[in-house]
């Protein structure tokens, strides 16, 4: 659980079902029901629902983040949706924000496979296996990551190979997530 805000975050690998397609639009799965991840939850199908129609009724929208950080957003999604596979999310990396230009450059590169969403739990149950059941989540964003907990998909990323530009941009953005991390421990 993330003490900032309270919510807590799910980490799945961008898939194959995640492309990249001229440099920001992206879309593929965020979570995947029935996967039991490495905190040992498991997301039942429909827990999005009632999350996802509040926020239409309210016509506000899931947050993209940059490593779960309410201070970075990166982008819009522009459908997030559940259906029989998981949670569907579809959406546009800004590249007029800096960091947005990063994530593409780092998704491009393959330095960067993680979705992660950041949740609050209304309803669980533990299974006879010791597991968590998440059968109704409060959906607040879903951000790209570095160290996903959902290692079964792998990422798919389309795009031209990087230039000069781009590798100091991507090298600026390791010295970026370095630091980062550095703060956090």
């Amino acid at each position: 659980m993330d003490m900032h805000t309270g919510l807590e975050q799910k980490f799945a690998r961008l898939g194959d079902d995640l492309t990249v397609t001229d440099g920001t639009r992206i879309e593929g799965y965020a979570s995947y029901f029935g996967k039991c991840d490495q905190g040992g939850d498991v997301v039942v199908r429909g827990a999005y629902a009632k999350s996802l129609a509040r926020l239409k009724r309210e016509a506000r929208q899931v947050k993209m983040l940059w490593q779960h950080d309410p201070a970075q957003p990166i982008g819009i999604w522009d459908e997030v949706r559940e259906d029989s596979r998981g949670l569907y999310v579809k959406g546009c990396l800004l590249d007029s924000v800096g960091r947005g230009r990063e994530a593409a450059a780092l998704i491009g590169a393959g330095a960067i496979d993680g979705l992660s969403i950041g949740y609050r739990t209304v309803r669980a149950a533990k299974n006879d296996k010791g597991q968590r059941l998440l059968s109704e989540l409060e959906l607040w964003e879903v951000s790209l990551v570095t160290f996903p907990m959902l290692p079964s998909a792998r990422i798919g990323a389309k795009g031209e190979s990087l230039n000069g530009a781009d590798l100091r941009e991507l090298a600026a953005a390791f010295d970026g997530a370095r630091r980062e991390l550095a703060r956090m421990t």
